[in-house]
């Protein structure tokens, strides 16, 4: 048995074990866990059943970590996208007033789009058409949109008739929501593993003292029922021009955060050659297209490349087997679903600030000093916390920067790729105005 593990994963070439492997997707799933709570309580917002979610969200995560591991043979872990899932549920359907049958229908659009530009090699054009500072402004803004959502859920940013938001009342779930926000704020300071989930159980239960949560009957049972969502998604109804722009901005963002991902943590795992190629970065961008596509079946947003896995990496894991390891303690998870299913919004709302903070570190790399980056950049990260949209800060972003090249005479510097996004651009504010 072990010598067929060791075959399959490459243990020994990697020069990784059995027990550092299984240590280290332990420690990946410890770090990415909090998705299992957020996901439904953002979604939930969106009108679809939570507790169907809980299990939408478990198995979404653990069959797409599980396929990359199997198939690709490196140590990332997937799961539904923070960012992806709040553009899904406050932009599209709270927002657009989209449905959200008709929003699962838009992912799975982009995820079969994904992958017909990953297996036809088209990816690479879209990234070399993309500048660098979009990019990070786009990670950036997605930061800042999801904590400005945390920062509501907490009840701790509220609207105001004369200033739009104002601070809200210091009620005793707001009070709670940011002793969480301390507590993981300590934990990652002390570099403790885990710090997400742990301040969100411990504010759960701290909301069960102080009565502001229901006690569950039960720990462990069988998880709830996926039916009121599963195979939901209305492909036909999200099949219309007016949804290109949401297709493309979940097409876009998974593309680059799975990219982004990829290669951050393959160098800290050794997966890089002396040419810079990454091993199996194809297959990972495939595992990753048909998860999105099987996500949306299953009846939740984008699935993509978690960042997360670098923890797991900086433990050792260097296989397949670390994801196989994470995806099989996500289905584990699924025997805990009624202390999932209990978990308020203003405990998982200090999970959505933190990682904000997380997606919002690499603006430092945007040259600011250079208006031409600077103002594409900022318009990016602005405006989407400020349009309460993913796509606007995108749209904006795109046209903004075409313009400051043509000019300040760098017209010639556009990809030509960069010219039809550009051309959508203007056709979805042309569409949102009309």
């Amino acid at each position: 048995m072990m010598s067929q593990i060791n075959g399959f994963f490459k243990l020994v070439e990697n020069q990784t074990s059995l027990r550092q492997e299984v240590m280290a997707g332990l420690t990946t799933f410890l770090t990415m866990a909090y998705i299992i709570f957020v996901n439904p309580n953002i979604l939930g917002d969106a009108g679809m059943d939570k507790g169907a979610l809980i299990t939408a969200t478990i198995l979404a995560s653990a069959l797409a970590t599980i396929l990359v591991g199997l198939w690709a043979n490196v140590p990332f872990a997937m799961a539904p996208g923070m960012g992806l899932n709040a553009f899904f549920a406050y932009t599209l359907v709270l927002g657009q007033g989209m449905a959200w049958q008709t929003a699962l229908g838009v992912v799975f659009i982009s995820g079969v789009f994904f992958l017909i530009l990953t297996l036809m090699g088209i990816r690479k054009w879209i990234i070399a058409a993309i500048p660098i500072q979009l990019r990070l402004g786009t990670a950036a803004g997605i930061g800042l949109f999801i904590t400005f959502i945390g920062f509501q859920n907490m009840g701790l940013i509220v609207d105001h008739p004369a200033t739009l938001v104002g601070l809200g009342v210091f009620t005793t779930p707001v009070v709670l929501g940011l002793v969480g926000l301390a507590l993981i704020a300590v934990l990652e300071v002390m570099a403790i593993r885990g710090a997400i989930l742990v301040g969100i159980v411990v504010t759960t239960i701290l909301g069960m003292l102080f009565g502001q949560v229901g006690v569950p009957g039960s720990i462990f049972s069988m998880p709830p029922s996926i039916a009121p969502i599963f195979l939901e998604l209305d492909i036909l109804a999200a099949l219309k021009w007016g949804f290109f722009g949401a297709i493309f901005s979940f097409m876009f963002v998974d593309l680059f955060d799975s990219i982004g991902t990829v290669v951050a943590c393959s160098y800290e795992a050794d997966m890089v050659d002396k040419e810079g190629n990454i091993r199996a970065i194809d297959r990972v961008l495939e595992a990753d297209a048909v998860a999105t596509v099987a996500g949306a079946l299953l009846g939740t947003s984008t699935t993509t490349t978690y960042i997360e896995s670098g923890s797991g990496i900086a433990q050792g894991g260097r296989t397949g087997l670390t994801a196989l390891t994470t995806g099989v303690l996500f289905l584990l998870a699924l025997l805990v679903t009624p202390f999932i299913a209990v978990v308020p919004a203003f405990a998982t709302a200090p999970a959505l600030v933190v990682v904000g903070i997380f997606m919002f570190r690499n603006v430092q790399k945007i040259d600011f000093q250079a208006f031409e980056t600077a103002l594409p950049a900022f318009l990016t990260i602005i405006l989407m916390p400020l349009t309460y949209s993913i796509s606007m800060g995108l749209c904006v972003g795109f046209i903004s920067f075409i313009l400051v090249s043509v000019f300040s005479g760098k017209i010639r510097s556009i990809h030509p790729v960069m010219w039809a996004i550009g051309f959508f651009s203007v056709l979805e504010l042309l569409l949102k105005a009309l």
